[in-house]
């Protein structure tokens, strides 16, 4: 039997809106409707113009990669090495970038176009990932 995954906690006020997207195979971010900023990590105040009109927009599910880095040391069981972190900035809103998860150790460039895909943890559970596009 394999190790048990490590489960996000998608009932959180901030972010249940992205889990609940998720388990739609949508991929949504929190902006503000008063200035037009994505907000990454998804508060429900704006940090840049101070408004309280924010709310979840839907995205293509597209983005360019900003980084990344090889993990090779094996830190929990459920997360077998070698495996790439990425982290894509998205082309609907450059002012977030949302992490994913590679198998292996794939060739990568930065601003190469990504391509969202939904990785289903358990029922109800999904995590959006990223793949090379």
């Amino acid at each position: 039997m394999g190790a048990e995954m490590i489960l996000p906690f998608v009932a959180d006020r901030e972010t249940e809106g992205f889990f609940a997207a998720a388990a739609e195979q949508r991929l949504v971010f929190r902006a503000c409707a008063d200035c037009d900023r994505g907000l990454h990590p998804p508060t429900e105040h704006c940090p840049h113009c101070g408004g309280w009109n924010t709310g979840w927009r839907e995205a293509r599910g597209t983005g360019r990669l900003h980084t990344w880095t090889l993990v090779t040391h094996q830190v929990h069981p459920a997360f077998p090495t070698p495996y790439t972190l990425v982290v894509v900035q998205l082309d609907d809103a450059p002012d977030v970038r949302l992490m994913g998860r590679l198998d292996g150790a794939p060739e990568l460039a930065e601003g190469q176009p990504m391509q969202v895909w939904f990785q289903t943890l358990e029922p109800g559970v999904v995590l959006p990932q990223w793949r090379v596009a």
